[in-house]
């Protein structure tokens, strides 16, 4: 009869998705350092919302985000035509000389999510590109559900803190 044996101090392995939380306090003088960061825990995952109130930083470290991934493009907001495209060529073995796409999107000035999805807002989330989401408390429901969701808040007037509960 196997009897079964109780280990002190052992807790059973997880499944694979866990939530991972990353928070960081940063200035222009880091903000670089902070967004290889990101990249490296968020290794896999490809749509991330950005919220925070207006001035929050959100744009800034997108671009900062963009530098990191070695985009050559100029990097701004897309307020009024709702999505920028950004070129990038990936630094891992096996994609050298490979381009690829960053999507801006900035979904300030839609009001609907039925907006959103009329003007091809979720042919470029689900696209399988990285997506970089201003203000996507405007349209939730279009976004995928394994989005990274990364918080900028305002900790002084140098400096940002930022805050992801999903990876």
């Amino acid at each position: 009869v196997a009897v079964p044996v109780r280990v002190t101090g052992f807790e059973p392995c997880r499944p694979i998705s866990y939530i991972c939380r990353m928070e960081r306090t940063f200035t222009l003088d880091n903000i670089s350092q902070v967004a290889r960061e990101v990249w490296k825990v968020a290794v896999s995952k490809t749509v991330f919302a950005f919220h925070g109130q207006m001035g929050a930083g959100k744009t800034t470290f997108i671009r900062a985000l963009c530098d990191a991934m070695r985009v050559k493009d100029m990097v701004g907001s897309p307020t009024f035509s709702l999505v920028n495209e950004y070129e990038y060529v990936p630094i891992t073995i096996g994609s050298e000389g490979t381009k690829k796409t960053i999507f801006h999107l900035d979904l300030y000035r839609i009001k609907t999510e039925e907006e959103a999805v009329k003007a091809g807002m979720e042919d470029v989330l689900y696209s399988g590109n990285i997506c970089l989401v201003e203000w996507p408390e405007k349209a939730p429901g279009i976004l995928p559900e394994n989005t990274v969701h990364v918080f900028l808040e305002l900790a002084d007037d140098k400096t940002r803190r930022l805050k992801i509960t999903d990876i």
